[in-house]
């Protein structure tokens, strides 16, 4: 499960990379201003107020910013496994870039008026519809 913006622009942008990336369908996702978005923010000690995290929710637990993303694009398999070597970047680096674009996004990527509607095609992988 992945929790994100749903009105930023580059966070959308994010979801579409995946969708055409995720040929297994092993991502399904949660926009933070829906109702599941928020839910599941909150249960992981995030404010839903404050979307300033990506929050990814797998089999191992709750992971935000760097380590949500790396996990992400290392999860779609193939040569997207390489990605995991960012690792060896300490995460306080990481995570300082990660929240410097976070702060930025709307300013620098746009901000849509509503959150997306899904693709009919991808409907059934979004938690609030």
């Amino acid at each position: 499960m992945i929790v994100f913006d749903g009105v930023c622009e580059l966070c959308n942008g994010w979801v579409d990379f995946l969708l055409a990336r995720d040929l297994r369908g092993r991502y399904r996702f949660a926009a933070m201003q829906g109702e599941a978005g928020r839910r599941l923010l909150a249960a992981h000690g995030l404010d839903p107020d404050d979307p300033a995290s990506f929050l990814l929710i797998d089999a191992e637990g709750a992971h935000t910013d760097s380590d949500a993303i790396v996990r992400v694009l290392s999860g779609l398999g193939g040569g997207w496994r390489l990605v995991a070597a960012g690792r060896i970047v300490p995460r306080a680096l990481r995570d300082r870039l990660y929240r410097l674009v976070a702060r930025h996004r709307y300013r620098w990527f746009g901000v849509r008026s509503a959150c997306r509607v899904p693709d009919p095609r991808h409907a059934h992988r979004f938690l609030d519809r």
